[in-house]
């Protein structure tokens, strides 16, 4: 379970751990309060703070989950980044690039090859409506989304014959510190309405319990979701701009 310490992850595996798992929860952020709150619902909890956007880091998640026999993989680290392109920083590009990208693509490299092998494993991918639209104001993290979203329907296909699932949760705006951590607190979507985590980790974990290979969070989004599939990218991006542009919220 990475991305646990917080928001999404951490309804995730707070579901896990009343449906009984045991769990392995990574963050790049302190677990203590995380992992008293799991163990209060009886799961058995090893932490790992790491950095999950780099090689090292997936390597030591794996490092203490090698050897077991891995149930769920919830992928759930992920990192925005608000503002024009050219305006940031290119060590923050980075960063998202290879936490939402990189490291998520090893992490499953490494862990759905002993799935595979064993023949059994679920695997949860947390990706984003955003992933449907260009994101004028958040062009890399969009894409990094759309990279997530379209990884996961490939894979699924690929493992449809070996016993190993692959789901892909797509939620909306969610409240959560995504806002805060990626500097989009003035913008229309930053200051807009979002759905509870703890209801976006249940559609996501139920979806992938029923095995199902993806599943967008909430009314208001699979319309959204629908609507991006009919609608011009360069509309799309227009619409973006006006939701994620700097200042563009209420003062």
């Amino acid at each position: 379970m990475t991305g646990a310490s917080s928001g999404i992850g951490y309804e995730l595996a707070r579901l896990f751990a009343q449906d009984g798992f045991d769990l392995v929860v990574a963050a790049d952020t302190p677990l203590a309060e995380a992992k008293q709150a799991f163990e209060s619902l009886g799961a058995r909890v090893e932490t790992l703070q790491t950095d999950l956007s780099t090689e090292e880091g997936v390597q030591s998640l794996y490092d203490l989950v090698s050897g077991r026999s891995v149930d769920a993989l919830a992928a759930n680290a992920g990192h925005g980044l608000g503002e024009g392109f050219l305006d940031q920083d290119f060590g923050d590009i980075l960063h998202v690039i290879n936490t939402n990208i990189t490291g998520t693509t090893r992490l499953l490299h490494l862990v759905g090859r002993d799935m595979r092998t064993r023949g059994k494993g679920q695997i949860l991918l947390t990706g984003s409506i955003a992933g449907l639209m260009p994101g004028a104001f958040a062009a890399v993290y969009n894409a990094s989304k759309a990279y997530v979203d379209s990884f996961s329907f490939a894979l699924r296909n690929e493992l449809k014959d070996t016993g190993v699932s692959v789901t892909v949760l797509m939620p909306g705006p969610t409240d959560t510190e995504f806002f805060d951590r990626a500097g989009m607190e003035d913008t229309v979507v930053g200051q807009g309405k979002k759905m509870d985590p703890a209801d976006v980790a249940k559609i996501g974990y139920h979806a992938m319990q029923r095995g199902e290979g993806d599943v967008v969070a909430g009314v208001m989004n699979k319309l959204q979701a629908a609507t991006a599939a009919v609608t011009p990218q360069t509309a799309l991006a227009e619409v973006h701009r006006r939701q994620a542009e700097p200042g563009g919220g209420k003062h």
